[in-house]
């Protein structure tokens, strides 16, 4: 199967893609919630889903993701935080997921888990917890479209950034650029504006941010506040 293209939102700046996670979101209004911030810049649609078994929390399944679509018109980026994984990931291919990311943990074969993402069209993501070494990456580099790097451990939103994953970052980026692809470098956890610049310096081009873009309502504020010291960052 083909896979799903996905291109920058016209006018934002390529090399910095917000992703405002829903976890952050109002439930009761997520449709409403997925178009404001969209309206306000997003890039992307993050959509974590947990289960209660790979880490301490529960959140939505495909069923919810299906039913944002209809107001997504950027790429859905599901973070599946679930073990085991494979059989989730054809129920999100279906319900409009555009990214799916994974646990290398949450999988017997991480090969055969990305080779199943692509071959449903999506573009593929692996998942490196903070103490999750980045030689995991060494054998399936070549075939991901995005590395994810957590800055919390996972479970729950409005954690704080684990400052030490700073390096890794850096030691990402540098692993990135030497494969010579086009591989997106993800930053997820505790990001905000305050942090964001040194997130953006380290290497990273897509932000991850929950609680910093819905918890002040002023969506596109936020936003805009952490693109430009993302940036910045970028720039130095």
């Amino acid at each position: 199967m083909q896979q799903k293209e996905i291109s920058a939102r016209p006018g934002s700046a390529p090399t910095m893609r917000i992703a405002p996670s829903l976890l952050s979101a109002d439930f009761a209004r997520l449709g409403e919630e997925v178009r404001a911030v969209i309206e306000a810049g997003a890039d992307l649609i993050h959509f974590d889903v947990m289960d209660n078994h790979y880490v301490p929390n529960l959140t939505a399944g495909p069923l919810v993701c299906q039913a944002i679509k209809a107001y997504a018109t950027v790429p859905i980026d599901v973070h599946l935080m679930v073990k085991p994984v494979d059989a989730l990931i054809p129920m999100f291919v279906e319900a409009g997921a555009s990214i799916i990311s994974f646990h290398p943990e949450a999988s017997e074969h991480v090969d055969r888990t990305i080779r199943l993402i692509k071959a449903s069209g999506c573009k593929a993501g692996l998942v490196l917890n903070p103490a999750t070494p980045l030689q995991v990456l060494d054998h399936v580099l070549d075939q991901l479209d995005l590395v994810l790097l957590m800055s919390v451990n996972p479970g729950f939103g409005g954690q704080s950034f684990i400052e030490s994953v700073l390096p890794k970052i850096e030691a990402a980026r540098r692993r990135i650029d030497a494969s010579g692809r086009d591989i997106w470098l993800e930053v997820d956890g505790g990001v905000k504006a305050d942090n964001a610049q040194r997130i953006g310096a380290a290497g990273a081009d897509t932000l991850v941010a929950g609680s910093a873009v819905f918890a002040g309502g002023r969506y596109r504020e936020a936003i805009d506040a952490i693109r430009t010291r993302a940036l910045a960052g970028c720039a130095a």
